[in-house]
């Protein structure tokens, strides 16, 4: 399993008129935690689009169980729990400190530059496997 943490100040402009984080900044959120992953194990996304692949979003969902509000220091969890096959899956937590405040899944396919679908690159597959914890 790799785990990886994202610290986020919430901004003002990510709130909405009842001073709630607005739903759609956890998908953003989601996005930071796994571009610091990948930055993390040593192939940052940067890269993977310069050899023309892509990792777009097949699903993503998120539950909301306890509000983020302006000012709030979270933290998002990420957790790659599966080494990647041709499909990479992704579970998150949101925290404030101990509190839950959501939790969140995606799942991500590798494709070219034509919408082909790709098997990972055999060094990114290396770098996950060096970063994997057994748990």
């Amino acid at each position: 399993m790799i785990h990886c943490i994202s610290k986020i100040r919430v901004r003002y402009a990510e709130t909405d008129r009842m001073d709630v984080v607005y739903h759609s900044n956890y998908l953003v959120w989601f996005e930071t935690a796994r571009i610091l992953m990948l930055d993390q194990i040593g192939m940052p996304y940067s890269e993977i689009e310069a050899r023309g692949l892509f990792l777009p979003v097949l699903t993503v969902s998120a539950e909301y169980k306890s509000p983020a509000r302006f000012d709030d220091h979270i933290e998002i969890h990420l957790f790659l729990k599966n080494k990647p096959r041709a499909r990479m899956h992704f579970d998150y937590e949101v925290r404030r400190g101990d509190k839950l405040l959501a939790i969140g899944h995606s799942s991500h396919g590798f494709m070219d530059r034509s919408g082909k679908g790709q098997r990972p690159p055999d060094d990114l597959v290396k770098l996950i496997e060096a970063a994997w914890i057994e748990v």
